[in-house]
């Protein structure tokens, strides 16, 4: 593997289509201000290096990232890229990661609006993100005490797992489908709308009017935590082990809690039973 160490590239495509290739240490940052850095490579491993210009890694495969930064100015630093891992490394710029699939994340520190988006198979663990549209669908997500801090977060995404997690997010994991939420906090607003099939085992959630309109919903010894509203017009089976503020109109099915504080059925249509647990 060729070695390119303590370098500084500023110009476009600087290089460009490299294949068997380990950049150590440099910099690509200037005054000329040149895109592209990477484009088009393979077999390449990028150690300990300064990214502050934009798309680097674009229509590469094989490449290992470590120790790296990448600033607010590497905007949409990989795209269209496969089997990548990528550890102890700063990604600060918007849009990274669209349209890529087979990606490892260990140890990142994200802070990247519109993260994430159309990607295939990501495992992430140790990890923070601060992201305002979070995994925007993408699927066959596995990740592992993962802390976020978002807003319309894991929209339309599908089949994937989430353990150890914090999020803290409001409108997340709507129209989510076929999706398992363990031992995590989900803090928020108007939590899993329209989501079809996800279940949340042992988790904490919070905030005001979640699950409503889910279809399939499942909840395994969950905590609620100032949640009001909930279930309304959903498909539920869920097992709370403590109060609930309010239940409005759950479709069907059966909603087994610690203690409700009122239950609101003026719908017809609404035909699932809550029932309060002994205590």
């Amino acid at each position: 593997m060729k070695t390119i160490q303590d370098k500084t590239f500023d110009e476009e495509r600087a290089l460009f289509g490299s294949d068997g290739t380990e950049v150590v240490s440099c910099r690509f940052d200037g005054p000329a201000d040149g895109e592209s850095a990477l484009k088009e490579s393979r077999n390449i491993k990028a150690r300990d290096c300064f990214f502050n210009l934009r798309y680097p890694f674009w229509h590469d495969s094989h490449a290992e990232i470590s120790g790296c930064e990448m600033t607010g100015l590497c905007r949409a630093a990989l795209w269209y890229s496969d089997d990548i891992e990528i550890t102890d490394t700063k990604m600060h710029g918007i849009k990274a990661l669209r349209e890529c699939s087979d990606i490892s994340i260990e140890n990142c520190d994200i802070v990247s609006p519109e993260f994430g988006w159309f990607v295939h198979g990501i495992n992430m663990k140790d990890s923070s993100a601060e992201s305002e549209y979070f995994m925007m669908r993408s699927d066959h997500l596995a990740f592992d005490n993962v802390s976020l801090k978002g807003k319309y977060s894991f929209q339309y995404i599908s089949d994937s797992v989430f353990t150890n997690c914090n999020f803290d997010t409001k409108d997340a994991f709507w129209h989510a489908k076929n999706v398992l939420v363990k031992d995590s906090v989900i803090k928020g607003e108007y939590l899993a709308w329209y989501c079809e099939n996800v279940t949340f085992e042992n988790c904490i959630i919070s905030g005001t009017q979640p699950l409503c309109y889910c279809k399939g919903l499942k909840l395994i010894n969950c905590r609620m935590e100032q949640a009001d509203l909930a279930f309304e017009k959903s498909e539920v089976e869920a097992d709370i082990v403590t109060e609930v503020i309010s239940i409005k109109n759950p479709k069907s099915g059966i909603i087994r809690v610690l203690k409700v504080g009122e239950i609101i059925m003026d719908d017809p249509d609404a035909k699932g039973i809550v029932e309060e647990k002994e205590s």
